[in-house]
């Protein structure tokens, strides 16, 4: 029998995310703080309602994928928020991309209105979304994440980590990883075009190879075309390298490399690429190199 959800976050992950639940029989209710947001929504088929209050009210479940920390901080602990209108008892599931620490304390101020809540932050970007494709990723009471697992299997993968923001550290492990494949194929395809080397060639090469990645895979083709138009805005990126650099101090980590790429990535922002796929990392060892990738019609 199909749960009441309240979803909450309608953006290019969020819609499609939504959709899916819909199609796998749940009720949904829409919220996002958009009102473009909400009426593509509403074109797509969804339940809209006007506030996150009224999208927590006579529910079984809230899922939430808003930006950044102090958005989730909004969306449950402000005012008309989530807390305000969950009843005891109401599954709250974050799918956002925050702070492990952030994700700890709004977890307990859930749990002490009696609401379970666990932080599930995903990884595949807009493909994996539109395709239920997505890594999930799990942190909180294992007995909370197997009452989830099967409305999380709707949207891709799920994977238990461990308590209350674990799912939000292996996030951002996983961006981690993410930034480094982006920018060594940036300045693999970018030494390449110095010497003379057709940046296809550079790719069916590595493709074949050790070098093998799926962010390679994915978005080689597109950088070769010019086409940055986001899966993943590397404004969001961005702010997860934030994230990063602010775990690495909570918990006494050197991370160096992470270290650079969040500088790479600020020079993104500070040339206004922000709003283009984070891919576009390559811009900037283009800049750095003097240097165009040739680009394929």
């Amino acid at each position: 029998m199909g749960k009441r959800i309240g979803f909450i976050g309608l953006g290019i992950m969020g819609t499609p995310m939504a959709g899916h639940l819909a199609k796998g029989g749940h009720q949904i209710k829409a919220y996002d703080v958009f009102a473009p947001a909400r009426e593509r929504a509403a074109a797509a088929g969804l339940t809209v309602v006007n506030s996150n209050k009224e999208a927590a009210t006579d529910v079984d479940v809230v899922i939430s994928m808003v930006p950044d920390s102090p958005h989730v901080e909004a969306v449950y602990l402000g005012e008309n928020g989530v807390l305000e209108g969950a009843s005891k008892g109401t599954l709250l599931i974050d799918m956002s991309s925050i702070s492990p620490i952030t994700a700890r304390k709004v977890a307990e101020s859930a749990t002490a209105k009696g609401c379970p809540m666990i932080d599930a932050p995903v990884s595949g970007g807009d493909v994996g979304a539109k395709e239920a494709r997505l890594s999930i990723m799990v942190g909180g009471d294992e007995a909370v994440f197997k009452q989830a697992e099967p409305i999380l299997k709707l949207m891709g993968t799920p994977t238990y980590c461990g308590a209350s923001g674990a799912g939000q550290t292996v996030k951002a492990c996983n961006q981690i990883q993410v930034a480094m494949n982006f920018i060594g194929m940036a300045e693999a395809l970018v030494l390449g075009a110095k010497a003379g080397v057709e940046p296809e060639i550079i790719l069916k090469v590595l493709s074949a190879g050790y070098a093998q990645t799926r962010v390679m895979d994915v978005r080689g083709p597109r950088i070769i075309k010019g086409d940055y138009e986001p899966g993943f805005r590397a404004s969001f990126h961005y702010k997860d390298l934030n994230i990063i650099r602010e775990a690495a101090r909570a918990f006494g980590a050197s991370l160096p490399a992470s270290a650079l790429a969040h500088e790479l990535f600020s020079a993104m922002m500070a040339n206004g690429w922000g709003n283009l796929d984070h891919s576009a990392v390559v811009k900037v060892i283009e800049k750095l190199s003097n240097c165009e990738l040739p680009v394929k019609e």
